[in-house]
C-alpha cells in the first residue's frame, strides 16, 4: 500500500475498477433514461 500527499491510503486495484464501471453504468443508464423520455415527449 502507497500513500498519497493527503496521507490517505489507495484503495486496491480491482475496487477502483469496481467504481469506475459502476460510475459507466450509472451515466450510461441516466443518458439512455433522458433519451427515452426527450423520444417519448418528440414522437
Amino acid at each position: 500500500m502507497s500513500l498519497d500527499k493527503a496521507g490517505e491510503v489507495d484503495q486496491p486495484l480491482w475496487k477502483r475498477l469496481l467504481w469506475f464501471a459502476a460510475l459507466w453504468v450509472a451515466g450510461v443508464a441516466s443518458i439512455a433514461v433522458v433519451s427515452y423520455a426527450l423520444r417519448s415527449l418528440i414522437i
